[in-house]
């Protein structure tokens, strides 16, 4: 196994959207995000990333595949439904790099990658001048018939890399879940580190 983790700008990143959309529908079918995506809804999602300047794709690539990613942008670059909740706490948009996602296929989970992939965002947060980095973690009940009694949450990792949960800030998102005939909107968690 030759995996390498390194960070995609401009047209390497573009290049890399479609692999990106594959591994978003692939990794958050699992709990907790339960998403029935299509290439379709991905592809214009994506688009956010391909638009940004200050985007950035990290990619897990394992001899020339692409088995996980992270992806970043300047919080004003991304969905008014992230940004909203973040405006209303007060920070400046323009001090924020928003992690939108990291995903990863299950059989490279436990190998530093996702160290990897927060290095790497937190790097690029201070190249533009960023002075915090947020995510946003989906929110479901405990009781959730879907949850599967293994589930093991990434908490322990964020509050280790120095983030904590923002209160208050809870952004609104909606998608399908499996077995759903339409979107439902979700709650999520911001997520916060000051660098």
């Amino acid at each position: 196994m030759s995996l390498t983790v390194r960070a995609l700008k401009g047209a390497e990143l573009e290049a890399a959207l479609d692999d990106m959309a594959r591994l978003r529908i692939t990794v958050f079918r699992a709990w907790p995000y339960l998403y029935d995506g299509t290439l379709d809804y991905e592809r214009t999602y994506l688009q956010a990333y391909r638009d940004s300047p200050g985007a950035l794709l990290v990619a897990a690539i394992d001899d020339g595949r692409i088995v996980g990613a992270s992806t970043s942008a300047p919080m004003e670059d991304h969905a008014a439904e992230f940004a909203e909740p973040m405006r209303q706490t007060g920070l400046a948009l323009e001090k924020i790099l928003y992690g939108a996602e990291s995903v990863l296929l299950p059989e490279y989970r436990g190998r530093g990658v996702g160290h990897r992939f927060f290095d790497l965002r937190e790097e690029h947060a201070r190249s533009l001048g960023r002075s915090h980095v947020a995510f946003c973690s989906v929110m479901r009940p405990g009781d959730h018939p879907l949850r599967p009694d293994t589930y093991r949450s990434n908490d322990a990792f964020w509050t280790k890399r120095g983030y904590a949960p923002l209160p208050g800030a809870i952004a609104h998102f909606s998608w399908r879940d499996l077995g759903e005939v339409s979107d439902s909107e979700k709650p999520l968690q911001f997520w916060i580190r000051q660098l």
